[in-house]
């Protein structure tokens, strides 16, 4: 870890212990086990600037709406206002609400928390993960409900920050289950792991386009958010011949800055076809209409899982098990292995592609 990494993950921690001094109230900590009344108002908190991130916290909604009993409570979401987007109009979520972070360090008098305390939420969830402690997370929920049970993850330091902390799930890895498992201590155990979007809103000239789609096609996704963990375009290229032999017609995806990319896997996959430029929305509503994606690991992989696409993620120097999706209709391949070999690499995306595409076209048993 580069020095300057360090130095701010020792004022992030030296944060943590001031901010618990702080903040620290007399009979605010539960144990392990106690029991939670049925809460009215939830508040969620996730503050990472990654749309992967803010759909990883759809399992928590369905599951808020669906497994409490009784009256479902009031739901609400904060988020980086980078990723708003990816929850906005989310069936289960009640409101949206965008975070600036930059300014946390003034406490309570940070802009939006103030707003957030008069709400007064009886539950807030600290949505963060068991890697690694996350501050910003802990402490945006606990100046957000003075007042609420705050849960987390148990992850020392934050949880000092905390009124009950939860252990890791055990028996699985996969973030998506992982995340829903905070909410164990009002659910009693019982989790909704998948992940969901809401129904696209497209206009009607990308509807016309969708509309025009041949009758067997799959989204192909090359880029990605971190470079050193794309799958090189000359494999994804492969993965479009591989579609193609198949009788599927491969689309290229692409985001922002990534038009170049896309038509660099076009043009090793002759017959393919590259997407216009698209939104969130439309590119979920390409992704459920194709009914096929190919794509990295990365942010539009969560989001074809969401909308319910049939998804083969390519992992590169990443951890599979825990950031993909391997149930049915899914499949998640790790070729960090073959990455030293680009013609051993190209041979193993076009399989794996062929034979997914050979298997949805095959009819269930």
């Amino acid at each position: 870890m580069p020095w300057y990494k360090r130095l701010e993950l020792w004022a992030k921690l030296a944060l943590t212990f001031v901010a618990s001094a702080l903040l620290w109230r007399p009979g605010r900590r539960r144990p392990p086990g106690a029991p939670l009344p049925p809460p009215r108002k939830i508040l969620l908190v996730r503050p990472d600037n990654r749309v992967g991130e803010a759909l990883l916290t759809t399992p928590l909604l369905r599951t808020l709406k669906e497994l409490t009993g009784g009256s479902p409570p009031l739901v609400h979401v904060l988020v980086h206002a980078k990723v708003a987007r990816a929850l906005a109009g989310h069936p289960s979520l009640d409101a949206l609400i965008s975070f600036d972070r930059r300014r946390l360090w003034l406490g309570a008098l940070a802009p939006g928390i103030q707003a957030l305390r008069r709400e007064r939420y009886d539950v807030v969830v600290d949505c963060a993960n068991w890697e690694a402690p996350s501050v910003t997370s802990a402490l945006v929920s606990r100046l957000a409900g003075p007042r609420a049970v705050v849960i987390g993850p148990q992850v020392w330091p934050v949880s000092l920050l905390h009124s009950l902390s939860v252990p890791a799930r055990a028996g699985t890895r996969r973030e998506a289950a992982q995340r829903a498992h905070l909410l164990t201590p009002l659910t009693g155990g019982r989790i909704m792991d998948g992940l969901s979007f809401r129904e696209p809103n497209v206009g009607e000239g990308f509807r016309t386009y969708l509309q025009g789609l041949p009758g067997l096609c799959a989204v192909v996704n090359p880029g990605g958010r971190l470079g050193e963990r794309r799958i090189p375009p000359e494999a994804f290229a492969a993965a479009a011949r591989a579609l193609l032999a198949t009788g599927r017609q491969p689309i290229i995806a692409w985001g922002p800055g990534e038009e170049a990319l896309a038509q660099t896997v076009a043009k090793g996959a002759p017959g393919a076809l590259v997407a216009p430029a698209t939104n969130l929305d439309e590119l979920a509503a390409l992704m459920r209409a194709a009914g096929l994606t190919v794509t990295n690991n990365t942010g539009p992989m969560h989001l074809s899982v969401a909308v319910g696409a049939p998804t083969l993620g390519l992992f590169l120097r990443m951890d599979m098990e825990r950031w993909g999706h391997p149930a049915p209709p899914h499949r998640m391949v790790d070729l960090t292995s073959e990455i030293h070999s680009s013609a051993g690499l190209e041979a193993r995306v076009f399989e794996e592609a062929r034979s997914f595409s050979v298997g949805l076209q095959e009819p269930a048993a």
